[in-house]
C-alpha cells in the first residue's frame, strides 16, 4: 500500500481524521494557528475515543502512531506537494487572511480535496445536478473563495463523528463524544478515489494495543461511497438537531433540541430527508430518523453553531439556510425551518451590531 502526504486545514476536528490516517504510516501536515502549531510540533496531539465495552476512553497519542504529523501556518505551503488535502475548518474561516490565499492555491493545484465541513463547499453542491447555484450563494459567508475549484476534484465527507476540545485541557486534545463513521463520496477521478479507498482499508485494519496486551478495534472508520448523496445524510441531522440548539435567548443541548419536541424534530428531519431523495439520493443513502434520535440521546452539549452564536460570532456556517434555499428551488418549505433560519439571522444581526458598536 502506498504512503501518502496529506494536508489538513484545521487542527481541531482535523486531528480526529489525522489520528486515523497516521495508523497507515502516512504523513499529515495540519494547518492551524501559531500557538497550536507550536504545541503539536512539540508534543503531538491526543485524541480520546470511547470504545465499546471499555469504561475509560482510549487515548491516541500522535507521537506513538506509525505516521508522522507536523503543523504550521498558512504561509509558504505548496499544495502540489500533497496527494490529498482535507478541509476541516468552519466555513466562515476560509475567507480570513492567509487561509483564503491558501484555499485558492489548493483550488488551482487541482490536488484532490476532501471537505469534512458541516457546510458543503459550493463546488461540491455543483456536483448535484439541476440546481441554480447562483441562488445558493447567500448561504455562504463569502462564496467567492470557492470560485477556482473544479467540482470534480472536490468531494465531501460527512462529519458525523462528534468531538469537542475539553475546555480544561491544552488545545492539542480532542475528545470524541459520538464515535460514528466518516462517510465520503468518491471523486470524479478513479485515481483520486483510489487514495480514499487505500485510507479506508488502512483504517479498517487498525487493531490497537490498549495497554493490557489485547488488541482492539477502534471506532470512527472512513467509508467510501459511490453516491454523491451519502454525505448529505448530515443535512437532516443538522436541521433537526444542531441548528435547533439555537434558542431566542440562548442555547440548549442537541438532546433537548431533538427530544423536547420529538414530533417537530421528526417532521423537520423527514422534510430534509425527502428533499435529498428529490435531489437524487436513494433512501438507503440516508439515515432514518429513529437511528438519529437514538444517537442524539448522547449529545449533551449544544452544537458548535449555537456555541459560536452565544459567544458573539458575527458569522457561522449556514447549512440551515442552504437547505432552505435548495428546498425553495423545488417549491418546498417547512414552517419550523423557516422560523429557525429567521431566528439564526436575527441572532447573527445582533452579534454583528454589537461587534460594530
Amino acid at each position: 500500500m502506498p504512503t501518502y502526504k496529506i494536508m489538513i486545514m484545521g487542527a481541531s476536528y482535523g486531528s480526529l481524521l489525522a489520528s486515523k490516517i497516521l495508523f497507515g504510516g502516512h504523513s499529515v501536515h495540519l494547518i492551524c494557528l501559531p500557538a497550536e502549531a507550536a504545541l503539536i510540533n512539540a508534543e503531538g496531539f491526543r485524541v480520546r475515543l470511547p470504545v465499546r465495552g471499555r469504561k475509560d476512553p482510549v487515548e491516541l497519542d500522535s507521537r506513538k502512531l506509525p505516521g508522522k504529523v507536523t503543523a504550521g501556518g498558512t504561509a509558504g505551503v505548496n499544495p502540489s506537494d500533497y496527494d490529498l488535502i482535507g478541509l476541516a475548518m468552519q466555513e466562515p474561516q476560509y475567507r480570513s487572511p492567509g487561509v483564503r490565499e491558501l484555499l485558492d492555491a489548493v483550488a488551482k493545484s487541482r490536488v484532490p480535496c476532501m471537505s469534512i465541513m458541516n457546510m458543503p463547499p459550493l463546488p461540491y453542491v455543483k456536483r448535484i445536478p439541476g440546481l441554480d447555484y447562483e441562488a445558493l450563494k447567500p448561504a455562504y459567508t463569502d462564496p467567492t473563495v470557492w470560485d477556482n475549484f473544479d467540482p470534480g476534484a472536490l468531494t465531501l465527507c460527512s462529519p458525523d463523528p462528534q468531538a469537542i476540545r475539553p475546555p480544561e485541557e491544552k488545545v492539542n486534545v480532542l475528545q470524541v463524544t459520538l464515535p460514528t463513521n466518516f462517510k465520503v463520496a468518491k471523486f470524479d477521478s478513479d485515481k483520486s478515489t483510489t487514495i480514499l479507498r487505500d485510507l479506508e482499508k488502512d483504517i479498517d485494519g487498525v487493531r490497537y494495543d490498549v495497554g493490557d496486551g489485547s488488541k482492539t478495534e477502534l471506532p470512527v472508520k472512513l467509508r467510501v461511497h459511490d453516491s454523491i448523496f451519502v454525505p448529505l445524510a448530515k443535512w437532516a441531522m443538522l436541521l433537526a438537531g444542531n441548528y435547533r440548539c439555537v434558542t431566542k435567548d440562548g442555547m440548549r443541548t442537541a438532546q433537548e433540541a431533538v427530544h423536547s419536541d420529538i414530533e417537530t424534530s421528526r417532521s423537520v428531519y423527514n422534510f430534509v430527508f425527502d428533499l435529498c431523495v428529490k435531489l437524487g439520493a436513494k433512501p438507503e443513502d440516508l439515515v432514518p430518523f429513529e437511528k438519529y434520535a437514538a444517537a442524539a440521546q448522547s449529545l449533551t452539549r449544544p452544537a458548535s453553531a449555537a456555541r459560536a452564536l452565544q459567544n458573539g460570532a458575527p458569522n457561522i456556517e449556514r447549512a440551515d439556510k442552504l437547505v432552505q434555499l435548495i428546498a425553495k428551488q423545488k417549491g418546498l418549505s417547512h414552517p419550523a425551518i423557516d422560523a429557525q433560519v429567521a431566528l439564526v439571522d436575527e441572532r447573527l444581526a445582533a452579534n454583528r451590531k454589537k461587534a460594530a458598536a
